[in-house]
């Protein structure tokens, strides 16, 4: 039986070697790649949101979590047969146009994929048009729209804008973050929810999503 439990331990030490070693013994012991991942590298990773969440945790940590967590997840992922683990579903997230700061979306796309989320991370600088096409072309439950400047939250706005006059505002649900976005301006634009740090938007867009 694979010791998924020091799997767990050594993501949440940000220990890549360990992790690597673990996940490969795990492999070599026959265990099925669906629990490698969610009984070791994703439960680690789970531990280290929850303690981010409450501040015992900081973005370089999470960060260097996370990479542990996917360079475990490379050498799993190639055994995973198809439906093997099931999906919380799709989220498209980019940083609107005009502003170009990406490490909370990252963090927030790092999180989303430990919570077993398929994430469309188109970029920074994202036009509402390119959203809306991102949107027909991968069809999925949740968007989440960064903003880390006053001067481009407003974007959101045109964002859920086009997606209305597109016809796709319904097929989606709409999550919005960054500094100085906050509850009341969510519900005056009309997105569907707010998140304060990554850890609740992975929540939140796990909760949209319903899987």
């Amino acid at each position: 039986m694979a010791d998924f439990e020091s799997l767990a331990n050594a993501v949440i030490d940000c220990n890549v070697p360990r992790v690597l070693e673990l996940t490969q013994k795990a492999v070599d012991e026959g265990s099925k790649p669906a629990d490698i991942i969610n009984l070791g590298l994703i439960a680690g990773m789970n531990v280290v949101g929850q303690r981010f969440k409450k501040g015992d945790m900081y973005v370089p940590e999470v960060l260097m979590a996370a990479k542990a967590m996917n360079d475990g997840m490379s050498i799993v992922k190639p055994l995973i047969v198809e439906g093997d683990v099931p999906s919380a579903g799709k989220v498209i997230l980019g940083t609107v146009s005009g502003d170009l700061h990406d490490i909370g979306k990252n963090l927030v796309g790092m999180m989303m994929e430990s919570g077993g989320m398929e994430v469309v991370d188109l970029g920074v600088d994202v036009p509402p048009e390119k959203i809306a096409a991102a949107v027909r072309e991968h069809n999925p439950d949740v968007v989440g729209l960064s903003a880390l400047l006053t001067t481009t939250m407003l974007v959101m706005k045109d964002t859920i804008e086009v997606l209305e006059e597109e016809g796709l505002r319904d097929k989606v649900k709409i999550i919005v973050g960054g500094a100085p976005v906050t509850q009341d301006f969510a519900d005056e634009i009309g997105a569907d929810g707010w998140a304060p740090d990554a850890a609740s938007a992975k929540d939140l867009a796990q909760e949209l999503a319903g899987k």
